[in-house]
């Protein structure tokens, strides 16, 4: 895995945006949770082949229950949720003549607890992994973790108390923390029982996203990146409908860029917002895309009169990366990310990500009374390359790349930016479907969003509610309470960087069905 750093990058700091992001922010809701049983890992239908059965211990018994050097319990909340853990600790026996030594796992699958015990290979901080071991001086007490967690199940394991004496637990309790409730939620149904479920966790998977700002992933990374949020605040729109939420994400990336006017692809928004040294093409236009959509849902102009000049620049930077041909041609500095598989070409996907956004941007320049001559004609002439020189006109497909690649993503992304007639937008994906599902680069949710959404968009209706039930489905039926970052069906054992223990099983670009179905199903 690559990692970007930019140790002499300049960033500009616009403190009245950066007050308009804080008054946008309100405080977090609470909801105590209580666990529902305790249950214990096994072999069955689940990631990795690992599921989770009920214990032959009761939870009405958990006082009862002692526990030794090696003993273990595994407490379920019934679902999802993100926020911080509590329990009430007490010694029975001997006095107490050594510390305990406690081991805690939190576990949003079951193929955690797995994982977590076999050594780490992963490509990030083995820091992500949600464990946490602790030394108890004194019994009773009452634990309280200060770190939030996010997880379903949570595994008590004693590691050593003494021979002398053991341990019992006493009403653990979890604080789950959320910018919203599902109680205020504007629920839709279909006719479709599988679908509903989608509906419902994708509702799930969004409330745990949504923080102090649209988070990508609460388990790891916890931060706002710019992809994600454009994806979050589409499906909020359809569900729980928080304007401040994604006006202080809009005002927080508007508030940071740098000294050239690029945005940065994520922010670290712990004390104090902080952009990272990581940018990515399609995520910095996305920016003017999660505008464009944030006008389109509230009207607000005075927020796209603030944050036009940001976009403008940010869409200065991308237009310097079109060549002679008025097509994009990407260098290293730069990346585009469109997918976590990196197994196909993506040039023709900057193509038309700058088309699409190109368009919103002339839309947002009307709003503020702008002339968008210039960028009309520009966007005319990348049109024009386009057709000239990526769209084989025999087979009906874009091409990509030096090679002249023909992959989904680039047929996906040139619908979506409307460069051809419906009636050839319909063919194109019709045909993109015959040619290339099942999709064997295809590696995230984000990216059969974005699949789906070419489906819709080209009136390819049945296809994009098949793929819909078939993937996020797919997750349901291997045990999913929120939808997951990656997922390839035909590799159930892959991680993007390369061990399960790390990957998140609550993400925010997985949670856009609800968003797709609300808009799109008749």
């Amino acid at each position: 895995m690559h990692f970007q750093t930019g140790k002499k990058i300049d960033f500009d700091r616009n403190n009245k945006f950066l007050d308009k992001a804080k008054d946008a922010q309100k405080p977090l809701l609470t909801e105590t949770v209580v666990p529902q049983k305790l249950v214990t890992v096994t072999k069955g239908k689940g990631i990795d082949g690992i599921t989770i059965e009920a214990s032959n211990q009761k939870l009405e018994n958990l006082s009862h229950i002692k526990l030794g050097k090696g003993d273990s319990i595994i407490l379920d909340l019934g679902n999802h949720h993100v926020g911080y853990f509590s329990v009430e600790i007490s010694s029975v026996g001997s006095p107490m003549d050594a510390p305990l030594f406690l081991h805690l796992v939190f576990a949003e699958q079951p193929i955690e607890f797995v994982k977590i015990t076999e050594p780490y290979d992963g490509a990030l901080s083995k820091s992500w992994l949600q464990e946490d071991y602790i030394h108890v001086d004194q019994l009773p007490t009452v634990l309280k973790l200060n770190r939030r967690y996010s997880c379903r199940y949570i595994k008590l394991e004693v590691i050593d108390t003494s021979p002398k004496w053991k341990v019992v637990f006493h009403n653990p309790t979890f604080e789950a923390k959320s910018a919203v409730s599902l109680a205020n939620i504007a629920t839709f149904k279909t006719d479709d029982d599988q679908l509903n479920k989608i509906i419902a966790v994708s509702a799930k998977t969004l409330q745990d996203c949504m923080q102090d700002v649209f988070e990508d992933g609460p388990k790891r990374d916890r931060r706002l990146w710019l992809g994600d949020l454009r994806l979050q605040a589409l499906a909020n729109y359809a569900s729980f409908n928080d304007q401040n939420l994604v006006k202080r994400c809009l005002y927080l990336f508007g508030a940071l860029p740098t000294s050239s006017g690029r945005i940065t692809s994520n922010l670290f928004t712990g004390s104090e917002p902080i952009p990272d040294d990581t940018f990515l093409y399609d995520y910095g236009l996305f920016f003017i895309s999660t505008l464009f959509d944030y006008y389109q849902q509230y009207h607000d102009k005075e927020t796209v009169k603030d944050l036009f000049l940001p976009a403008k620049r940010e869409l200065a930077q991308a237009l310097l990366y079109l060549n002679k041909q008025n097509l994009v041609e990407l260098k290293s500095d730069w990346p585009i990310y469109v997918d976590s598989g990196n197994n196909f070409d993506k040039s023709t996907c900057a193509t038309a990500i700058l088309i699409y956004a190109l368009k919103q941007f002339i839309s947002l320049g009307q709003v503020v009374n702008e002339d968008m001559t210039d960028y009309t004609r520009k966007l005319q002439d990348i049109v024009e390359a386009v057709l000239n020189n990526l769209y084989d006109k025999k087979t009906g497909f874009f091409v990509s790349g030096k090679n002249k690649e023909i992959n989904v993503a680039s047929q996906v992304w040139m619908v979506l930016a409307h460069i051809l007639t419906d009636e050839k937008n319909q063919q194109l994906m019709a045909a993109s479907m015959k040619k290339f599902y099942p999709f064997k680069d295809i590696t995230t949710p984000y990216m059969y969003h974005h699949i789906v959404a070419a489906l819709f968009e080209s009136s390819n209706n049945e296809l994009a509610i098949n793929l819909i039930k078939k993937y996020w489905g797919g997750m349901l039926d291997l045990g999913a309470d929120t939808f997951w970052e990656a997922f390839k069906p035909d590799d159930l054992d892959f991680s993007p960087y390369n061990n399960l223990a790390i990957n998140s099983y609550c993400h925010a670009w997985s949670c856009t069905p609800i968003y797709l179905l609300k808009k799109y199903y008749k």
